[in-house]
């Protein structure tokens, strides 16, 4: 575990980083606007980071120009190193106990009607920092009632009992992401096993059949469209409800090269092949990340979210309802 933290993961000495043109159908506007500055001294005030910014998430400047920002939780340090994410790596302070009311004071000051949390992996923890996710769904239930909230969690290595933590709190969608084919594991995620995102996303169904899971898949990292057509399959065997599929950006030449860019043609096929074999929703398009479209699917589809507020409650929270996504 690096002992500086650093964003840093491929040494472009032994590997060929060199970053591929991108394509005319992904363009990525600059942040800008009066929301986004407001956006961003709010986190700043409050203490809190935003995946938006750790990760270089390319809709950043749409996202938080529209009011819409994403929550990273557990502090900004992780304890993986995989190949795609630019979130900085190495050893985590001590945990914040007080980031959830701070989160959830946030939500509360802007109003939102649907939120989305993430976080980095806390290894070093056996819980995984799984509490952290249930003290702050109950306190925005509590400061914002109304407020749907869906929570992108790392794999707790499987545990069951970490999961339990989470889903006791009843989010209304349990998001985990697999972000590539089996084979690609090792070289993508090296500290990932597809067993522990299998475990994670089949015991949320156990826990509570009425909280929707999701989960998400980068593509251009060297997977085949047979591959990934395999990961959807296996994600629905396990009961997978939403699904998003977006192009992997290269943050920077310390990163996994792009190998591909998939055409707007294959997203559409991917979408296509999802709702085609049982998938609830799918999102897929070169800039598709975890939370697009969250909003409308908790709207649509969450029983959770019926039962906390009733049809015609949860009807009149989605009209003009803004969003804080947690996991763009």
């Amino acid at each position: 575990m690096a002992t500086i933290p650093t964003r840093d993961r491929v040494n472009p000495t032994q590997v060929d980083t060199t970053p591929i043109r991108r394509p005319d159908w992904i363009r990525v506007r600059a942040p800008s606007g009066e929301t986004y500055e407001w956006l961003q001294g709010l986190m700043r005030k409050k203490a809190l980071h935003t995946v938006c910014e750790e990760a270089g998430c390319p809709n950043l400047g749409e996202c938080w120009g529209s009011g819409t920002a994403t929550f990273l939780m557990l502090g900004n340090v992780c304890t993986r190193t995989c190949g795609f994410c630019d979130v900085k790596h190495g050893k985590p302070e001590a945990m914040d106990w007080m980031e959830p009311e701070r989160v959830a004071q946030a939500v509360k000051a802007m109003g939102l009607k649907h939120v989305v949390i993430t976080s980095v992996n806390r290894d070093e923890r056996k819980d995984g920092g799984a509490p952290i996710f249930a003290m702050v769904i109950r306190r925005i239930r509590q400061l914002a009632p109304g407020c749907s909230v869906e929570v992108l969690i790392p794999d707790f290595k499987g545990s069951i009992e970490a999961l339990k933590i989470v889903m006791d709190a009843r989010p209304e969608i349990l998001n985990h992401n697999v972000e590539t084919v089996p084979r690609l594991f090792k070289e993508v995620q090296p500290q990932d096993h597809f067993e522990w995102s299998q475990a994670t996303l089949t015991n949320a169904r156990m826990l509570d059949p009425d909280v929707l899971t999701k989960s998400g898949i980068m593509v251009g990292l060297g997977e085949t469209m047979d591959e990934v057509k395999a990961v959807m399959e296996e994600l629905r065997s396990w009961k997978v409800d939403i699904l998003t599929i977006g192009q992997y950006l290269q943050p920077s030449k310390q990163h996994l090269p792009i190998k591909r860019y998939y055409t707007p043609a294959e997203f559409a096929e991917l979408k296509e092949y999802g709702l085609s074999i049982g998938f609830k929703w799918v999102e897929s398009g070169p800039l598709v990340r975890s939370s697009y479209h969250a909003a409308e699917q908790v709207r649509a589809l969450s029983v959770v979210h019926r039962k906390l507020y009733g049809a015609e409650g949860a009807a009149a929270q989605n009209a003009g309802a803004g969003v804080l996504s947690a996991a763009n």
